[in-house]
Parts: structure tokens; sequence; C-alpha cells
């Protein structure tokens, strides 16, 4: 979605694309800029909360968050900066000479997201600014994130939902808590799990969903349902598919636009992409190699 309506002075032009994983708003935003930049940076609900990863810029001086317009910030630049923002906080953003800025703005209501997530402990963390910090795992979550901001394959729901919680674990949950050793689903938990992803192909599958059929947390439910089978949700989700187009490709005589169709591929070139990276040939010389 781009939006050039009432560009600040020295922005050229904006693009925003956006996308809602887990309850959670996530913005994708592109400035194009012509010299010192200075606005103040929207937020969608007052009551949101916004960790802002900057992800790429070009110019002569670095972009930063202010608390006011004539209030430098006070931390020293760092690669792959960040910040945060708690709800009701107003934070401008500044740059002597930009260019180009492109930044990526996660915004949630805290006790929505404690409650969607199952995050028990107090969020006293969120309630503390925090102008300029870099976190590389984090920041590395994010980016994966806005890769699949617009991406239409299923499986980029369960994705971004699993990105989501891993997000939110980083960012509010104790590090003993996040760091512990999880054990793993139950054998009925984890037929449950697999029973519903298989039944829901093409459809996308969330996060939450899986959660609660198991009674957990999506935090504690990813880590257990790894430890269990040493795939992260989405990739088994993935996993699924491909079966299921290897069951087709050698049960029916469907093309491969049928094919990608019915396991929910964008097309027959997204199919059989995915298809080779995960078994190594091309859709039609897999079923080619089996059927003669």
């Amino acid at each position: 979605m781009s939006n050039e309506s009432e560009l600040p002075e020295n922005v050229a032009s904006r693009r925003t694309i956006s996308r809602c994983w887990n309850g959670v708003n996530v913005d994708l935003h592109e400035f194009n800029c012509t010299g010192r930049i200075l606005f103040q940076i929207e937020r969608k609900e007052k009551e949101s909360s916004r960790l802002v990863a900057q992800l790429e810029e070009v110019g002569q001086d670095r972009a930063e968050a202010r608390t006011a317009p004539d209030t430098p910030n006070p931390y020293a630049y760092k690669p792959r900066p960040m910040f945060f923002a708690p709800a009701n906080m107003d934070v401008w953003g500044h740059s002597a000479d930009s260019r180009y800025i492109k930044c990526a703005t996660i915004s949630f209501d805290a006790n929505a997201l404690q409650e969607r997530l199952g995050i028990s402990q107090s969020l006293r963390l969120l309630d503390v600014p925090r102008l300029r910090f870099n976190d590389d795992r984090m920041w590395t979550l994010i980016s994966l994130l806005v890769e699949a901001i617009d991406d239409t394959d299923p499986g980029s729901q369960l994705y971004g939902d699993s990105l989501i919680a891993a997000i939110a674990a980083r960012l509010i949950e104790r590090p003993a808590q996040a760091k512990r050793s999880a054990s793993g689903l139950s054998a009925m938990q984890l037929k449950d799990a697999i029973s519903y992803i298989e039944a829901n192909i093409p459809a996308k599958v969330e996060l939450s969903t899986l959660a609660e059929l198991a009674g957990f947390s999506q935090s504690h439910y990813s880590r257990a349902f790894k430890a269990s089978t040493g795939l992260a949700p989405y990739q088994w989700q993935l996993q699924a598919r491909v079966d299921r187009a290897k069951d087709l490709l050698l049960n029916t005589n469907g093309g491969l636009e049928e094919v990608a169709e019915a396991t929910g591929f964008a097309d027959a070139v997204h199919f059989g992409r995915t298809f080779r990276k995960i078994t190594g040939a091309t859709p039609a010389a897999w079923r080619r190699d089996r059927l003669t």
C-alpha cells in the first residue's frame, strides 16, 4: 500500500506494506528523502506499543528516534538499530541528511499480546522506553518477518505467527524462561497437531490454534513441537504439503498447476521451486522416476 499524502518535509515518497499476524500489526516502510527530516512517527492506535527495527538506510547522517523534536537521542549509534516505545509515548524520527530509509514497525497492545501468547509474568519491561538498542537475534527475526509480509502462501501464516511469538519472547519473557529446554509434546498432542495440519491442507493454520489444542502458550508450544519433531510447526506444515503433493503426483493424472492449487502453492512455478528445494528433484522428474 502506497501513501503519498501529507508527506513530511524532505520526504519525497513513502511506501508502506502491512500485515497482521497473531493480533500484531506489522508495517514495512520505505522512505525516499532529499535531506534533513524531522517528523512525528505515526501509530495505529493510541494504546499500541511499538517496536521499530531499521533495516536499511542511505545518507550522510544516521536516522534516530527522539522523544521531542529538539531533543537528540542520548544513546550512541549501534549497528542494526532498534527502538521500543511504550503505549501513549510520542516519538519523532530525525536525520540531518537522509536519502533512503527502510524500517519495520511492530505495533501491539501489550495486554492483548500477553493474553494471546499466554505470557504469565509482569509486563513492566514494556513500560520502559528504549530509544536505541541492538539485539542481533531480534533484528534477524524481524527481517525474516518482513520478507514474508506480502507472501500469499498458506504456510506464511503459521511462519509469521511463529516469528511474532519468538520476537515477543525475546522482548518480554525472562531470559531464563526463554532459554530453558522444553520437553516435547505427548503422543496424543503430537497426533492432534499432525492430524489438524494435514486436515487443513491447503488452508492457513494459525499457531494459536495448534497451541490451544495442546493447552500451551504459543512460545511453549513452538519449543515443545520442535523438541518432538526436530522441525518448527511451519516447517512441518510445508513438509506435509509436499507429502500431499507426492501422493497426488503418483495417484492422480493432475497437472502441476492442479497439484499446486490443491496443496496451497501460488502456481506451478512456486510449487516446483519449493518441491525441488525439499526433494532435490522437480515434480515432473520425481513423478517420472517413480512411474517408470
